[in-house]
């Protein structure tokens, strides 16, 4: 059997701090070697401890984690950092990767979801709260779609989320079904949505309504 991963803890907050020691401590997978509930703290265990995970909030009540996870990256590069937050944005998580935390979770993230997340960041990969991937995709994703859409699809889209269907949209744009209809398609086929409720989801996102 391995031997269990060598974990610290970096939190100020009790509850959370207590919450994610108790999972830490009766997880087969991993040995606490430090729970720290400030900066200062933290950094000699990063230098005196041979942690193998480190687990650490960003706002600290003496420092800022975006420091720490820096000295952990730079003192030992084959850490495996990871991020537990209440920020899930793009400014915070973007500037945690760059710091060198390969892992991004939320401080109410479901602790068995918690536990899977550092195993697989152990493993090679760079595990991201779902709830933080989703508001990164919504972020990300209308500048892509809004370059795609063309300005005909875009209006074709607001109407047939108004509630219009094809044969009146076409009407109103004096055009034949059959373009209207090949407008729809190439619509749903760029956003990859396949039902009129998905379109109007879309419109209200593009804010169209």
């Amino acid at each position: 059997m391995s031997k269990p991963t060598r974990v610290i803890i970096v939190e100020d907050n009790p509850e959370v701090l207590q919450r994610f020691t108790n999972m830490i401590v009766v997880s087969p997978h991993f040995q606490l070697i430090a729970a720290c509930d400030n900066a200062t703290d933290a950094s000699k265990a990063i230098d005196n401890f041979q942690a193998e995970v480190l687990l650490t909030d960003l706002g600290l009540p003496d420092g800022n984690g975006l420091d720490l996870i820096r000295q952990a990256y730079q003192a030992h590069p084959d850490m495996h950092i990871m991020v537990i937050s209440v920020f899930g944005d793009e400014k915070h998580v973007v500037a945690a990767i760059e710091a060198g935390a390969t892992g991004y979770i939320l401080k109410d993230d479901d602790l068995a979801e918690v536990e899977g997340a550092i195993l697989q960041m152990c493993a090679g990969g760079s595990p991201i709260s779902p709830a933080v991937a989703s508001h990164l995709l919504k972020r990300l994703r209308p500048e892509t779609d809004s370059a795609n859409l063309t300005k005909t699809e875009l209006e074709v889209l607001q109407l047939i989320a108004k509630g219009f269907t094809a044969q009146e949209v076409a009407d109103m744009k004096h055009v034949s079904y059959h373009t209207v209809t090949s407008h729809i398609k190439n619509i749903y086929r760029k956003l990859h949505i396949s039902t009129r409720a998905e379109a109007v989801q879309e419109a209200i996102r593009r804010r169209l309504l």
